[in-house]
């Protein structure tokens, strides 16, 4: 049988892409940068421009549904924390407003996903590494548009994030799957802790999702379109 197909935006080098295939769908990525590494046909340009150009076309008719990760470095919670307090980073983009304008355009059931921090997203769906037995802890936000899924309960953390805080090492179950150096995770923990095998990366490993979280997901929005009868391949 066919796939019904899943336009993701914003996709890096296929976190969250792997999950929705492993719950059934065929993924086009979209994403401005060359990631060789990306498991599925990718388009590179810019994302909502390529959304812009899907919906005045048409074309946008093709997917059952869309998943948009913006850049998520101007408002997580390790930028307005602690970086803001040490003076560290710079100016980041926000482009999570622009992505719902159009994604409600598009007329598609929708998910934007965003990090802890103050990412301006209606926060409908949370889920973490430990729900799903993963080595990160890794906290993500979900904005669901058109459809909704049931907020699973939160499984209690087993232990800390291991590295340092504050020139104090911690030792811990998870991995700190982000920056590097203090006790960071290296690039085979990493791949190790989320799921993913397909990419060595560090930059696209510290900015991707496990694909768990989506799997998940995208089980619950086949479910529900079966249901409502709306998701066709």
């Amino acid at each position: 049988m066919s796939r019904p197909r899943l336009l993701d935006l914003f996709s890096c080098a296929g976190g969250a892409a792997m999950g929705y295939h492993r719950a059934g769908f065929a993924v086009d990525g979209v994403d401005i940068a060359h990631r060789p590494n990306y498991p599925f046909p990718q388009h590179r340009g810019d994302a909502l421009e390529h959304l812009a150009v899907l919906i005045a076309s048409g074309e946008i008719r093709r997917y059952a549904g869309v998943h948009a990760s913006p850049p998520c470095q101007g408002k997580c919670a390790l930028t307005v924390g602690t970086n803001a307090s040490q003076g560290w980073g710079g100016t980041h983009v926000d482009l999570v407003v622009r992505t719902r304008v159009l994604l409600d355009a598009a007329g598609l059931p929708y998910v934007i996903e965003q990090p802890n921090g103050r990412a301006q997203i209606r926060k409908n769906l949370t889920l973490c590494g430990e729900m799903f037995g993963l080595g990160v802890i890794r906290h993500r936000n979900f904005e669901m548009g058109g459809w909704t899924a049931e907020q699973p309960a939160h499984v209690p953390h087993r232990g800390r994030v291991r590295g340092y805080r504050h020139g104090r090492y911690f030792d811990g179950p998870y991995v700190a799957a982000y920056g590097s150096g203090g006790g960071k995770a290296t690039v085979p923990e990493m791949q190790s802790a989320m799921g993913i095998t397909w990419t060595d990366v560090r930059e696209e490993l510290t900015e991707a999702i496990p694909p768990a979280y989506t799997e998940w997901i995208g089980r619950q929005f086949l479910a529900a379109g079966e249901q409502s009868g709306a998701v066709a391949a």
